[in-house]
C-alpha cells in the first residue's frame, strides 16, 4: 500500500552518479601515441609517431622507451604474448612499408622485408605465426612463419586500409576510407567488400568471435561519429547511436557485450549490451584518443596526443573506465517499507531494484543498506549504505561481471529487513 501526495515530490529528479577512473600514466614521450596492445595485465607496448615505441612490465606504471633503429612513423602493435610482437608502420628513408618484429619482449626489433612502399596501418596475429597486416592502397599482407615471410593478397579495392580484426586462421576483417569493410572466411585468400560508402571512413574494427563485430569511424556528410555491428559474421551490418559528432578512431570488446570506442578530443564510449547503448565516460583530456585495449573487462589503456603527433597521452582504468550508478528519486511517498521484485528478472547484465522508506516518526532520515549476495551467501557487491528520506527509490544494478546464476538482494532499512532472489542468464 502507498500514499501518494500532492504536497511532496512534485518533480521527478534523476541523479547519474559517474565516478571516473580514467587516469593518466606517465608515458615518458612527448610524442604522439597511435597504438597499444597488452599480452597480460602487467607486459605492453606502446607506439607511436617518431619511431616511438614505449614498453612497460608493470601494468603501465613505469613505460621504457625502446629504439627500432629506424626513421619511421609507427601505426600498428600486436602482442600474441609478453615475448612476441609485431609493430608496422612507414620507413620514412626507405620509403617502404614497415614491419618490426620482436621474440624477446622489445629488448630487440628486427626489420621484416615487407615487399611494399605503402604504409601500413593495422596488424593482427593469431597466435606467433600467423597475422595479417593491412596499409595505403588497399596493401594486404599475409604471414604463416611469423614474418619471415610475407604474401601480398588482392584486396580488390585501391582506398586505404587502416585496421584489421581475425578471431582464428581463417575469419578476418579489414576496414578502411570509402566506408570500406572487407571480410575473409578463408585466410584471406579471397576478400568479400561489405560495405562501401564514399561519405564515410572507418578507423577500427574488433571481432570476439567469427560472428560478432564492430566497427567505428565517421560520416563526414552528417558529421557523425559512426558504430555498425554485425552478429552474422559481417553479411549483415546494423547502424548503431553513438551519440557523438566526433570522429571515432578505436573500438576493443573484450566479450560481445562489453566494448568501448575512443576518438576525437577526449571521447571514450562504453556499452555493457553489445552497443544497444553507447555510455560516454569521463576521459579527462580533450586530446584525439586513437587506439584502446582491455586485457579483461575492468583492466584498459587508451593512446593519444595533439593532432599534429605531439604531447603523447597514456590513460588506464581498473574498473571498465567508469561506475555507473542510476537512482530515481520518484514523485511518490511510502506508507510502508516494501522491497520490489527486481525487474528484468531474469536479466542480462542489468536490473532495477525497487525500494520504499516511510516516514518513520520524527526521523529525517533512516539508514539504509542494500546489499548482493550469492547462492552460498557470500557477500556480493553493496549497493547503497547511507540515510534516505522518505520516499520510493530505484537503483540499478551491473552484473557484467559475474557468472550466471541465483542472486539476492537485501534492503536493511532500520529494523527492517527483507531479501529477495534474482536470476541473472547471460
Amino acid at each position: 500500500m502507498k500514499l501518494f501526495t500532492n504536497t511532496l515530490y512534485f518533480f521527478l529528479l534523476i541523479i547519474q552518479t559517474c565516478f571516473g577512473q580514467w587516469y593518466q600514466q606517465n608515458s615518458g614521450t612527448v610524442n604522439g601515441l597511435t597504438s597499444v596492445t597488452f599480452s597480460d595485465t602487467e607486459n605492453g607496448i606502446a607506439v607511436g609517431d617518431s619511431n616511438t615505441i614505449l614498453k612497460t612490465t608493470d601494468g603501465g606504471q613505469n613505460w621504457i622507451v625502446q629504439t627500432s633503429g629506424t626513421n619511421s612513423f609507427l601505426a600498428g602493435v600486436s602482442l600474441t604474448d609478453a615475448n612476441n610482437g609485431t609493430i608496422v608502420g612507414y620507413d620514412y628513408d626507405n620509403q617502404l612499408g614497415l614491419i618490426l618484429r620482436t621474440t624477446d619482449g622489445g629488448q630487440n626489433w628486427i626489420t621484416q622485408t615487407s615487399g611494399t612502399t605503402s604504409p601500413l596501418y593495422g596488424v593482427s596475429f593469431i597466435d606467433v605465426n600467423i597475422g595479417t597486416v593491412v596499409g595505403e592502397e588497399g596493401t594486404i599482407l599475409r604471414t604463416t612463419d611469423g614474418g619471415q615471410n610475407w604474401i601480398s593478397q588482392t584486396s580488390g579495392i585501391t582506398w586505404l586500409l587502416y585496421e584489421v580484426s581475425f578471431t582464428d586462421v581463417n575469419n578476418g576483417t579489414a576496414v578502411g576510407l570509402s566506408g570500406t569493410i572487407l571480410n575473409t572466411k578463408n585466410g584471406g585468400q579471397n576478400w568479400t567488400l561489405n560495405s562501401s560508402e564514399p561519405s564515410i571512413g572507418f578507423q577500427a574494427v574488433s571481432f570476439t568471435d567469427a560472428n560478432n563485430g564492430t566497427v567505428v569511424g565517421y560520416d563526414y556528410n552528417n558529421q557523425l561519429g559512426v558504430i555498425l555491428r554485425t552478429t552474422d559474421g559481417g553479411e549483415n551490418w546494423v547502424n548503431q547511436s553513438s551519440g557523438t559528432d566526433n570522429p571515432l578512431l578505436g573500438v576493443f570488446f573484450v566479450d560481445t557485450n562489453i566494448g568501448t570506442a575512443v576518438g576525437y578530443y577526449g571521447t571514450i564510449l562504453r556499452t555493457i549490451d553489445g552497443g544497444q547503448n553507447w555510455i560516454s565516460q569521463t576521459s579527462g583530456t580533450d586530446k584525439f584518443i586513437n587506439e584502446v585495449y582491455f586485457i579483461d573487462i575492468n583492466n584498459g589503456w587508451v593512446v593519444g596526443g595533439t593532432p599534429n603527433g605531439e604531447e603523447g597521452i597514456i590513460l588506464h582504468t581498473t574498473n571498465g573506465g567508469a561506475t555507473f550508478v542510476e537512482e530515481e528519486q520518484l514523485d511518490e511517498v511510502a506508507a510502508e517499507f516494501l522491497l520490489s521484485q527486481n525487474y528484468p528478472n531474469p536479466f542480462n547484465p542489468s536490473t532495477k531494484i525497487k525500494y520504499s522508506i516511510p516516514p518513520v516518526g520524527t526521523q529525517h532520515a533512516v539508514s539504509v543498506q542494500i546489499k548482493i549476495y550469492d547462492v552460498l551467501g557470500k557477500e556480493i557487491e553493496t549497493l547503497i549504505n547511507e540515510e534516505k528520506p522518505a520516499g520510493t527509490y530505484e537503483i540499478t544494478w551491473y552484473a557484467e561481471q559475474l557468472p550466471n546464476g541465483v542472486y539476492f538482494y537485501q534492503l536493511k532499512a532500520g529494523s527492517y529487513i527483507e531479501t529477495k532472489k534474482m536470476l541473472l542468464l547471460k
